[in-house]
């Protein structure tokens, strides 16, 4: 039985922490903050109850593993999972509008069709089978295999089967999102279907790899899945599951330093000078927080993928109304701006953001434990924004996407009760994120822009996991760390992933 410290209380870090302690060792939690779950945190007013972090469940399957690997009960005995349908209604900036059923590929078509006019289902279904041929050359070394040593395939390598497209006399094939919606779909509206996929995790379309598809083909091929309650209750039963398997949880115990002698992680000291004596660390923080823990060791070697930095973040505006939720109203609507390119100006170039009218996800769960009555409707709206953003400009940026919001939400302002805002700030404070960056799922090619540090480090009994590490940011990509840092600490360096 070894001893294991984890710094951090995120999805990753307690889903190691869970596999790790039905493995027969002995895990304690350090968690600076007074609760856990990370970035998938609840806010609670006058009997309104809102997700601050995710707000959906993408690949529910990554944490169905997670319950039947460490207990009796499987998730569904945890939590009350509800398949939402459609997936997202998409509100248009010339003001059409779509549905799409979930996980539906002949209902997808027709609804696009119908929608956006004959050919244009067919495009986006043609789309998706290429996207899946990405997801299959992938999905294991990006999800259930550590990082490669020769990671640097995975960074040249486009998964994604372009078509090939013919201007003037050269014939090209696209190589980001922004290019796909050119010249694959071939219609604005479609192209702000792909977009708003890559824009809501935090990546630029004009720039991200081809091989982002697969983030639609994600939701696409395995639904959308809301948590009763929110997404806060995946949080509770994760770390429910972790304190039935004997795990140790310290909260308020900011941990300072990690120990290393003779070159190997020996254990944890805290900020109030207390320690402890362990065999493995596991870290659960940002980049820049790791390296604050271990100064004077090199955790990455020279030819280890860097740490990823430069992300944005999201702000999130929590809205109290009075009247109840209509009775089929979608869950999930997207409202797309009119000038995507100053969206994408202000988010990613350092553009002015005063004028910036933003993509707005807007969730309206059917859940009464949100509200303290049927008369009353919880409502929240996200939209990305840069790292580090605050002050009046980041006001008014919540009051354009209140203003987008109407848009689904018809006579909204009449009826408002309060508002608040969830900023960059906040998950920074909840993260240790700088700025409140967001982690992006790691994806193949783009040189390895989007791949993540290895969950093994340089120094031995060292690993990281969660958004910061192999494979990224995201719930189900969180799960998929938490399996492979187990994997590593109990099979050892010959662990090759999940079978």
């Amino acid at each position: 039985m070894a001893r294991i410290a984890v710094i951090g209380a995120g999805m990753g870090a307690m889903a190691a922490a869970a596999r790790l302690a039905v493995a027969g060792h002995r895990v304690a939690v350090y968690e600076r903050t007074e609760t856990y779950g990370g970035g998938v945190r609840r806010r609670e007013r006058d009997g309104f109850r809102f997700d601050t972090g995710p707000g959906l469940l993408p690949l529910p399957a990554v944490y169905r593993d997670l319950f039947v690997k460490t207990g009796k009960e499987p998730l569904e005995d945890c939590v009350e999972l509800v398949q939402v349908d459609p997936s997202a209604r998409h509100v248009f900036a010339d003001g059409t509008a779509v549905s799409l059923p979930n996980a539906s590929r002949a209902g997808v078509v027709a609804a696009l069709d119908e929608a956006l006019g004959a050919g244009a289902g067919g495009r986006w279904g043609d789309f998706l089978v290429r996207a899946r041929e990405a997801w299959d050359r992938t999905r294991r070394p990006l999800l259930e295999e550590p990082l490669w040593p020769n990671w640097t395939v995975l960074a040249e390598r486009e998964p994604y089967p372009a078509v090939p497209h013919k201007r003037l006399l050269r014939t090209r094939r696209a190589g980001t999102p922004a290019e796909i919606g050119a010249w694959e779909l071939r219609d604005p509206r479609l192209a702000a279907v792909l977009e708003s996929h890559v824009l809501g995790h935090g990546l630029d379309p004009r720039v991200a790899p081809a091989s982002v598809a697969v983030l639609p083909y994600m939701e696409h091929a395995f639904g959308v899945w809301y948590v009763r309650g929110g997404l806060r209750e995946l949080a509770r039963a994760v770390y429910d599951r972790c304190r039935a398997r004997r795990v140790e949880f310290h909260f308020g115990a900011e941990v300072a330093r990690v120990l290393v002698r003779d070159g190997r992680a020996a254990g944890v000291e805290l900020a109030d000078g207390t320690t402890a004596e362990t065999d493995f660390v596991i870290a659960g923080v940002a980049p820049g927080v790791l390296d604050g823990l271990t100064a004077g060791t090199a955790v990455r070697g020279a030819d280890e993928v860097p740490a990823r930095g430069g992300l944005p973040s999201r702000l999130t505006v929590l809205l109290a109304l009075r009247g109840g939720r209509p009775e089929g109203t979608p869950c999930r609507t997207v409202v797309h701006p009119r000038d995507r390119h100053a969206e994408l100006a202000y988010v990613f170039d350092g553009g002015a953001g005063t004028e910036v009218r933003p993509t707005v996800t807007v969730l309206r769960p059917d859940d009464p434990g949100l509200v303290p009555d049927a008369g009353h409707e919880a409502v929240t709206l996200t939209a990305t924004v840069p790292a580090g953003a605050a002050g009046p400009e980041l006001r008014l940026h919540a009051e354009h996407m209140v203003s987008a919001a109407e848009r689904a939400v018809p006579g909204l302002r009449d009826r408002l009760l309060w508002q608040e805002e969830h900023t960059p700030a906040d998950i920074a404070e909840e993260t240790g994120g700088a700025g409140g960056a967001v982690p992006a799922p790691a994806l193949a090619a783009g040189g390895g822009r989007l791949l993540y540090p290895a969950n093994s480090t340089a120094v031995e009994g060292l690993f990281t996991v969660g958004g910061w590490s192999h494979p990224g940011g995201g719930l189900p990509h969180a799960g998929m760390s938490g399996a492979l840092v187990a994997g590593l600490i109990v099979e050892g360096p010959e662990f090759r992933g999940s079978q």
